[in-house]
């Protein structure tokens, strides 16, 4: 069962358009649409903004629904240079950037006795995802790079900075960290994917409407080529 996160209503509405619903279940203020898409049985839900929301949605689809791979889906702002807004990038793993407890001696980021320090992605799901962007979206860049997620919205050039310095993060959003930790230890399968939609800097107010609705329609187009190829 392939489990379908995105924050955002508008993220998630034109998959949830394309599927065959079976039945919605409402748990945790979210609802969770349970069907078939791309001939696949998934599961597709708004988790809402922020780690938490998503930590609690995750857990929902492993628990009550026995989702044994997680795909999160939306949009981010690019910590690299290189990757321009429209681009997508592909989690090759995640950190929660506002985990602090370096007073302690853990370097920022890190999860206090946690036994890893990112959250590393099924590798085979995330090469099949690259393979098929680039071929469905070969207008635009595909990177694999790590995810960085908090909860705050990235709009300063310093911020931006101290991310890539600190983790060499390819894009920095509000979610995926806490779907990967919670993957990590339910040992299920999971990706991130973010279009990119600004580029975390003092730029993001004015370049965030404009281009979030093109950057949803790449991951549409990736996400309906990919599902039926997941084994």
């Amino acid at each position: 069962m392939i489990g379908i996160i995105g924050a955002m209503e508008e993220e998630v509405a034109d998959l949830k358009k394309m599927m065959i619903v079976h039945d919605t279940v409402e748990q945790a203020s979210m609802t969770f649409f349970r069907g078939m898409l791309c001939e696949r049985e998934v599961v597709i839900v708004q988790s809402g903004i922020g780690k938490v929301n998503a930590a609690i949605c995750a857990q929902i689809l492993i628990d009550k629904f026995g989702v044994d791979t997680l795909i999160n889906t939306g949009v981010a702002g690019s910590l690299n240079a290189e990757i321009n807004i429209g681009d997508m990038v592909i989690s090759s793993d995640a950190v929660h950037h506002d985990m602090d407890t370096s007073v302690f001696g853990d370097p920022v980021g890190q999860v206090p006795r946690m036994d890893t320090f990112a959250f590393p992605a099924d590798e085979a799901l995330v090469e099949l995802t690259r393979v098929v962007n680039e071929e469905v979206n070969p207008d635009i860049g595909t990177f694999v790079g790590r995810v960085v997620s908090g909860d705050q919205f990235i709009s300063s050039q310093e911020k931006k900075e101290q991310l890539v310095r600190l983790f060499g993060g390819y894009c920095a959003e509000m979610e995926g960290a806490a779907i990967a930790h919670t993957a990590y230890v339910n040992d299920v399968s999971y990706v991130i994917i973010r279009a990119i939609s600004d580029k975390a800097d003092n730029s993001s107010h004015m370049d965030y409407p404009e281009f979030a609705r093109r950057a949803i329609d790449h991951s549409m187009r990736l996400l309906v080529s990919l599902i039926p190829r997941i084994s």
